[in-house]
């Protein structure tokens, strides 16, 4: 078994107290029972809603070699006769570990942030550097206070590039995880209208954003979004946080890292890219323009961290959507077959242009329409039903035949909708389930967006359910 870490070296990390025969080391770190794997170390961790503490039983049950656990609460695990190391606050200790991995690691860091794109840019860097060199990034869309921390402590050793997605809801919480991260590279994807219920204007969010820069090492880089109205005020932001080199990215001509060409195609993009006067042409297996935009920073990061930009470009044909964030079906209707793209992760005004931009980006087939099933748009605050009334002008611009929506903010998107684009309202999404599968046609293009706490990915996943897989052009039968 290969040791992530050896026991002496979490407990010197977290300065920790043993109790019981300790293993030699642990093979990986998990808060979650569920997910324990044989070797592991169980942190239990007390949220908002579970303790984990009261999983420990189940944790050793499931093969983990360890626990760690509070003092606080070691009388009450009186009965467990299990190796553990008891610390005062077990989220703290998880922090110390990932300090710790920071401190001995010598790979390249990249961290990334940004109202839209995020987690995109983040698996974009993981497909490309793996390439490379050998890639750690944050699982799914750990990003917070205990995803942060706990990607980094499992980062191996012999980690060559680390990709770290930090996020946030309100100011404050980006700058005491990036000083953890303490990347070679800090990326800002976009400055768009994403939590404005939790600030009082954009402005707010980029000084929120911009504390990524403070956690940027000596000489290292800021890259970002040249095209964003902020970029200026970022930049400043970076410059005041000590960063000096600062690049930007998109088609705006002062870019460092810039579109030449561009052409979207049906199932990839083909791109030319001049990164710092190098001109790279690449295909993106995963369409869309959103896309091109952040393979630009991604490009322009891992020419910053040293990568091979010939593999780099390479990679980039095999980049695949992932689920709920642009993923594609072609799935089987009455009479052929029609095209269904999973965007229902989650949604603001800008990604929400996005989606609808991509979906008029494919052609639809014969009598075909662009359907939009739209839910709301969440953390907008008073700011709501504006945003969602002023969805209109991307539908209307995307040439959307029809739009199917549910959720208590849509109703404002109902009623602002022209005359001539079909639509329907629902309350909520379960109601929504039938209309949509009784909708679609042979030929259609369907896109489906919400924030994910909407629950639209249970529509995705209703109808792949409802309609099979349908075979692609000149594969067998």
């Amino acid at each position: 078994m290969s040791l992530l870490w050896t026991t002496d070296a979490l407990i010197a990390a977290m300065n920790g107290r043993p109790v019981g025969e300790m293993p030699e080391g642990v093979s990986g770190i998990t808060i979650d029972s569920r997910n324990v794997g044989k070797g592991d170390a169980f942190f239990a961790i007390k949220g908002d809603k579970f303790d984990g503490h009261d999983f420990a039983s189940g944790a050793m049950a499931a093969g983990a070699a360890l626990i760690v656990v509070s003092e606080a609460k070691l009388p009450a695990l009186g009965r467990l006769t299990v190796p553990m190391i008891v610390v005062p606050d077990v989220l703290k200790a998880l922090e110390m570990l990932g300090v710790a991995s920071r401190a001995r690691s010598r790979a390249q860091i990249i961290a990334v942030t940004g109202s839209a794109g995020k987690t995109t840019t983040k698996e974009a860097l993981r497909h490309v550097l793996s390439a490379c060199g050998t890639v750690h990034a944050s699982a799914a869309s750990f990003n917070n206070h205990w995803g942060v921390p706990l990607t980094l402590a499992k980062m191996p050793e012999d980690t060559d590039y680390g990709v770290f997605e930090i996020g946030m809801n309100h100011p404050d919480e980006i700058r005491p995880l990036v000083k953890m991260v303490r990347p070679h590279v800090a990326i800002v994807t976009i400055i768009a209208a994403a939590h404005l219920g939790h600030f009082r204007s954009l402005e707010d969010i980029a000084v929120a954003k911009a504390e990524i820069f403070e956690g940027v090492v000596e000489d290292g880089y800021a890259v970002i979004n040249r095209d964003d109205q902020r970029y200026r005020k970022l930049e400043h932001l970076a410059k005041l946080a000590g960063v000096k080199n600062i690049y930007g990215f998109g088609e705006h001509r002062l870019a460092k890292f810039k579109l030449v060409k561009y052409k979207a195609l049906p199932d990839c993009s083909a791109i030319t890219a001049r990164i710092n006067s190098i001109d790279i042409a690449a295909k993106i297996g995963a369409p869309g323009r959103h896309i091109v935009q952040n393979v630009l920073a991604v490009l322009g990061a891992c020419w910053l961290a040293g990568a091979d930009l010939a593999k780099v470009s390479m990679a980039l044909a095999t980049l695949d959507a992932e689920k709920g964030r642009g993923r594609r079906h072609r799935l089987k209707v009455k009479g052929g077959s029609f095209t269904l793209i999973d965007e229902s992760y989650n949604a603001n005004p800008a990604s929400m242009a996005a989606a609808l931009d991509l979906a008029a980006s494919i052609p639809a087939e014969g009598r075909g329409r662009h359907i939009a099933v739209l839910g709301d748009m969440l953390e907008l605050g008073k700011h709501s039903r504006k945003l969602h009334a002023e969805l209109a002008a991307p539908i209307k611009a995307a040439k959307i035949d029809k739009v199917l929506m549910a959720g208590a903010e849509m109703q404002a998107l109902a009623d602002a909708l022209p005359k001539d684009i079909e639509r329907e309202y629902r309350s909520d999404v379960e109601d929504l389930k039938s209309v949509v599968a009784s909708t679609v046609r042979p030929g259609d293009v369907v896109v489906v967006k919400s924030s994910n706490g909407i629950g639209f990915s249970k529509l995705v996943d209703h109808l792949l359910k409802q309609f099979p897989p349908a075979k692609a052009a000149g594969e067998p039968a």
